[in-house]
C-alpha cells in the first residue's frame, strides 16, 4: 500500500507548476498564496524545495494584450521577456510573506544535458538551498527556440530534480494521477496509486492531450517519470487545481507515485562509474587519506595530470598504489595542471580568476571498480 504522505522522510523536493494552474485571466494570486503556505510548511519540516514554474509566456501575453491563439515564435519570445519579470515577482511576493527568499534560474534543456553546464547548475542549486532560498526555475523561453515549440516543464522538472539530487519531484497537474484509461471517456478507468516499473502497458495508458495554456499531457509525465526514477527520484502526479495542493497530497490525497529505482546519490554514482575517463589525476598519499575519509579532492594533493578533458568530464583518480576513484573534474586539463600542488588560497592567483575549492567534489566521485 502506498504511504499516506509520499513526501515523508524526503530531504529535497522539486515542485512543478504548470501555466494553467498559475494563470487564468491573470495571475491566480490566491492559489499561489496557498501553495506558498505549503512550501513554508515543507521547509518547517526540514525539506528543501525547488520550484519549476511555467507561466512567463501566459503572463506576458496578457500584459501585452495579445490576442488568444497560437503565437509565432518571435511573439512567444517577446511575451516571455515581459512575463518572466512578472512571474519572478509573483513568486517572490508570495514566498516573502513567509520570510522566504527566492532566486530565479532560467534554463534550456541543454543546461541539464551538457556535463559542464550540469555541474554549474548543480552547484548553483546547492548553494542557493544552503543559503535558505527557494530557486524558481523556468525554461529560458526568451531565447529558446525548440523549447518553446516542443518543450515541456514536466521533462525539465525531472532533469532539475536529478541535478539537484532530489528524492521526489511533484508534478502539480490538472489530473490527479495516471489512469488505466481516460476517466472522462471510460467510467471503468482506475487510477494507479503506485507504479514500480514503466512498462509498455503503462506508457500505453498515457494520453497526449494538454489543456488551455499548458503544453504537457500525461504522456510527457510518464516520460518525465522515466528520467526521474532512473536518477533515484520518485515522481508524483497529483491534482494541483485545488488550494493547498501539497498539503492535500501529504494528507493522503489522490496521486500516482512512480517509485524510484534507487536513492538519488546511488543512481548518480552509478552514472559516473559507467563513464569512460578522459584523463587521469595522480594524487599523493595525503590526498588519498582525505578521499578515504570522504572528502573532496583539492588541488594541493595532485602530483600529475594526464589526458585532455574539459570541465565536467570524467577522470580517473590514481594514488601511489593504483586507481582509487572516478569523478567529474571541475577544471579543464590545462587548468588542473596549472593548479596541481597548490593550496586553495593560491588557486585564484594562479588562474587569474575566482575558482572552486575542489578539483573533484566528493559528490561527483565514486570508488574505482573494475
Amino acid at each position: 500500500m502506498a504511504a499516506l504522505d509520499p513526501l515523508h522522510g524526503k530531504r529535497r523536493v522539486v515542485l512543478k507548476v504548470g501555466s494553467s494552474l498559475l494563470v487564468g485571466a491573470g495571475l491566480k494570486a490566491a492559489w499561489l498564496a496557498s501553495l506558498a503556505a505549503d512550501i513554508a510548511a515543507l521547509r518547517s519540516d526540514g525539506v528543501e524545495v525547488v520550484v519549476v514554474s511555467s507561466g512567463s509566456i501566459a503572463l506576458g501575453r496578457g500584459a501585452l494584450r495579445m490576442a488568444p491563439g497560437a503565437l509565432p515564435l518571435e511573439l512567444s519570445q517577446a511575451a516571455a521577456a515581459v512575463g518572466s519579470i512578472a512571474l519572478a515577482q509573483a513568486w517572490r511576493d508570495a514566498l516573502l510573506a513567509h520570510g522566504i527568499e527566492t532566486a530565479q534560474i532560467l534554463l534550456t534543456l541543454e543546461d541539464s544535458e551538457d556535463r559542464r553546464r550540469y555541474l554549474n547548475l548543480r552547484s548553483t542549486l546547492n548553494a542557493l538551498l544552503d543559503l535558505g532560498a527557494v530557486p524558481i526555475v523556468n525554461e529560458n523561453d526568451t531565447v529558446a527556440t525548440d523549447e518553446i515549440r516542443y518543450g515541456d516543464n514536466d521533462r525539465l522538472a525531472a532533469q532539475v530534480a536529478v541535478a539537484a539530487g532530489a528524492e521526489a519531484c511533484v508534478l502539480l497537474s490538472d489530473v490527479d494521477g495516471l489512469y488505466t484509461a481516460n476517466p472522462s471517456q471510460d467510467p471503468a478507468a482506475v487510477r494507479l496509486d503506485e507504479v514500480r516499473e514503466i512498462t509498455p502497458a503503462i506508457e500505453a495508458m498515457a494520453g497526449d492531450a494538454g489543456s488551455g495554456l499548458s503544453k504537457g499531457g500525461m504522456r510527457t509525465k510518464v516520460l518525465a517519470a522515466r528520467t526521474a526514477v532512473r536518477g533515484g527520484c520518485d515522481l508524483i502526479v497529483t491534482d494541483g487545481r485545488i488550494a493547498n495542493p501539497v498539503a492535500a497530497l501529504r494528507s493522503g490525497g489522490p496521486r500516482t507515485v512512480f517509485v524510484a529505482d534507487d536513492h538519488p546519490a546511488s543512481a548518480r554514482l552509478r552514472w559516473i562509474a559507467a563513464m569512460k575517463p578522459r584523463g587521469r589525476l595522480t594524487i599523493d598519499a595525503g590526498a588519498q587519506v582525505a578521499l578515504d575519509d570522504g572528502r573532496s579532492l583539492l588541488p594541493a594533493g595532485v602530483v600529475a595530470v594526464e589526458g585532455s578533458f574539459g570541465r565536467g568530464d570524467p577522470v580517473e583518480i590514481t594514488g601511489p598504489a593504483g586507481p582509487l576513484a572516478r569523478g567529474l573534474s571541475r577544471y579543464t586539463a590545462e587548468e588542473a595542471a596549472r593548479i596541481s600542488g597548490l593550496r586553495s588560497d593560491e588557486v585564484e592567483a594562479a588562474l587569474g580568476y575566482p575558482a572552486r575549492a575542489a578539483l573533484v567534489h566528493r559528490d561527483d566521485m565514486t570508488p574505482w571498480t573494475r
